[in-house]
């Protein structure tokens, strides 16, 4: 005797492809980073701490009021020879994470290499919309550029990098005319696969967002130097994006450096930011030499 009824399983329909023969499903694993690393926790305790102990040093700076909403707030830390260069960190979490904070450690390295390092704090999503969070780094940088006489850094070098979203925020900001170029550590470059999957429910990008904030659309002064890093160890999609990036670039951008760092993760890429000798930290220390 024959059953009219179908197998549920042979019935159902396939979820549908909505990026590079990806799911939703398979895309928001695809820059889920805290998942894809297991240990990502131990590594944001541990910046935290170390974080700590930096802003408590003598050559802090903190909270100087950039803009007017409260999180726009910049912490400066100095070199220990006056008259060096600036290098700008903008950190990541997605643009809905994270606090300038808990990133103090990235000037470790860069201060023992005489470099002076800013952090900058921003509005998060969804209390502002990407547009609005490019506008507040913006005002981040002509603050700094106003300070300088009290901060007494060399206005002639001034670079700008960030980590994750940190890196697309300086992707964008790298064509402030004051700013010689942008180092990016796992940035994101094209804004459309972020726009369809979970990192959009709070962030809400519009059309014109997608397209014009996406540094794949947009045009930098050729005589800006980059440097885009992504750990060998990342999700495919995070290496991707620096990958693409980097081929865009690489017909007008002659000094366009793009490395993979070898066994380094979304997380642990950022150790060769905080070491003195890490690989990312003399790339910085070189450019601003």
């Amino acid at each position: 005797m024959h059953s009219d009824q179908s197998d549920p399983e042979e019935s159902q329909t396939p979820d549908p492809i909505v990026y590079r023969g990806m799911t939703r499903a398979e895309l928001d694993a695809g820059y889920n980073n805290t998942d894809a690393v297991h240990d990502s926790a131990r590594h944001m305790d541990i910046w935290m701490s170390r974080s700590a102990d930096v802003r408590a040093g003598q050559n802090a700076v903190l909270d100087l009021q950039y803009g007017p909403k409260p999180t726009n707030r910049l912490d400066f830390f100095k070199s220990d020879l006056s008259g060096r260069g600036l290098f700008i960190f903008i950190h990541g979490g997605y643009w809905q994470r994270n606090n300038k904070e808990m990133f103090a450690f990235v000037a470790e390295g860069l201060c023992a290499g005489h470099v002076n390092v800013a952090t900058v704090g921003y509005t998060l999503a969804p209390q502002a919309s990407l547009s609005e969070i490019v506008s507040e780094i913006g005002l981040a940088i002509e603050h700094l550029l106003r300070e300088n006489h009290r901060l007494g850094f060399d206005v002639g070098k001034i670079y700008i990098g960030g980590w994750s979203a940190g890196g697309h925020l300086s992707a964008i900001l790298a064509e402030h005319p004051s700013v010689k170029g942008f180092v990016s550590i796992s940035g994101i470059f094209d804004l459309e696969p972020i726009s369809k999957c979970y990192l959009n429910e709070k962030l809400k990008l519009s059309d014109a967002e997608i397209s014009d904030l996406s540094p794949m659309n947009r045009h930098l002064n050729n005589n800006k130097k980059v440097l885009l890093f992504a750990g060998e160890l990342e999700l495919p999609e995070l290496r991707r994006q620096s990958g693409d990036y980097a081929s865009h670039l690489s017909g007008s951008h002659k000094d366009l450096q793009h490395i993979l760092v070898a066994n380094r993760d979304h997380y642990s890429v950022l150790d060769e930011l905080r070491m003195k000798d890490g690989a990312i930290a003399r790339e910085i220390v070189d450019l601003l030499d």
